[in-house]
């Protein structure tokens, strides 16, 4: 691909979401609006490699509302949408270009009556501007599937009725909370895929680091979407480092933290230095201090654990969620031995059944049989490498656990 055609690509990206903002506001019909947007689009990968309009967004909002109309208009016979087109259409296509409807659309994207898969696959879908093979690509499903499960969630959305503006008395914190959940999410499934060959998705990482910056632009005042960028920039700042040139998984302890992102590393400290200054401290911000600690260590050894420990801490008392849970075993193992760390682990699955469930025995076995190897019980060390290996579809973290079980040393 061309720089030109790049260009173009990336500004289509950018604008897609507020182009499909303009239509859902003005007429609604989310699964209408979108198939409309993806016709101008197309319209306009084809024509601006000729020559690019002087106004991109307004060229696509008048080419996408007139796909728009043809569309109302050709279900006529629907009086409430034909009244609805007519008022609609009465009004100019170029105003709706100065408003900003990202956050909308987020919201919208991130509705209470959709699931978390759903939720994940209509953001990156509308507001990331990925298609539907990318999006199917991406989490390891057909395209047939994918392409149903977005279907169903603009069919939900529908009869939940709902808004696209949205009033006073909406639960407003509580969507922007979904949102940021849905965006760490797909930062996640990016930085450690779920299954296949690689052990990250470098194209989940950086949309979900793109529409964080949305969000924060669009919510300045809040720290926890600063603070939620600042944990991605500071974890993403790592990624060179992670795996082999030949793909094999590489320890955070064994890391070459020069070869870590000093750009990232210096905004996202600052990021969350400021989110910190604001007085309340929310789940991204003390995630996001964890990942400072880390990256302000010039050397894995002097890592302050003790004080990453006490966040962890922290943190379990607003999330007390399995995740972390076994994040503080990980870091009390590191400060204070693998005894006391392995009692704490047979504490919290006595309580919660963490070697059990679904979500987190993959990661408890891992924890445990790092714990078993370091206090010397090659035996049981061994079991739960292996039986860490087979719970995971990552092919370069199964290879390094199965190394593990085997005696290896990396």
């Amino acid at each position: 691909m061309t720089d030109r055609a790049d260009a173009i690509e990336h500004l289509l990206r950018s604008e897609a979401p507020q182009v499909l903002g303009a239509l859902v506001r003005r007429f609604g019909h989310f699964d209408i609006a979108e198939e409309a947007v993806q016709d101008a689009l197309l319209a306009a990968s084809a024509q601006w490699r000729k020559s690019l309009p002087e106004h991109p967004r307004s060229w696509l909002i008048r080419v996408a509302y007139r796909r728009m109309v043809d569309a109302l208009r050709s279900e006529s016979a629907d009086r409430r949408r034909a009244e609805e087109y007519s008022i609609a259409a009465s009004a100019s296509p170029s105003s709706a270009s100065e408003h900003d409807d990202s956050l909308n659309l987020l919201l919208l994207c991130c509705h209470p009556a959709l699931s978390h898969a759903s939720r994940v696959a209509l953001t990156l879908r509308a507001v990331g501007g990925l298609t539907t093979v990318e999006i199917a690509h991406a989490y390891g499903v057909t395209e047939q599937t994918m392409a149903v499960r977005i279907s169903r969630a603009k069919q939900q959305i529908r009869k939940a009725g709902a808004r696209f503006e949205f009033a006073d008395d909406d639960d407003l914190p509580g969507r922007i909370s979904a949102v940021m959940r849905v965006l760490y999410l797909i930062f996640n499934e990016g930085y450690t895929a779920t299954t296949g060959a690689q052990l990250t998705r470098t194209d989940l990482t950086a949309e979900a680091i793109r529409l964080a910056r949305l969000l924060r632009t669009l919510r300045p005042d809040d720290p926890e979407p600063a603070a939620l960028l600042a944990l991605m920039l500071l974890t993403d700042s790592r990624r060179a480092t992670r795996a082999t040139p030949s793909g094999e998984l590489v320890p955070l302890a064994d890391q070459d933290r020069g070869r870590w992102d000093a750009g990232m590393i210096a905004e996202g400290s600052e990021l969350i230095r400021s989110a910190w200054s604001r007085g309340s401290v929310g789940t991204y911000q003390l995630q996001a201090a964890v990942a400072a600690v880390h990256a302000s260590a010039p050397v894995a050894a002097e890592t302050d654990w003790r004080q990453i420990a006490v966040l962890y801490l922290a943190l379990e008392q607003v999330e007390p969620s399995g995740p972390v849970m076994l994040a503080r075993v990980v870091a009390v193992a590191h400060a204070y031995g693998p005894a006391q760390a392995n009692a704490l682990l047979e504490q919290l699955d006595r309580e919660h059944g963490l070697l059990q469930h679904p979500l987190t025995r993959h990661r408890a076995h891992a924890i445990r049989a790092h714990l078993n190897e370091a206090a010397g019980d090659e035996t049981a060390a061994r079991a739960d490498f292996l039986a860490a290996a087979e719970m995971t579809q990552n092919e370069p973290e199964s290879r390094y656990l199965s190394r593990k079980a085997g005696g290896g040393t990396s």
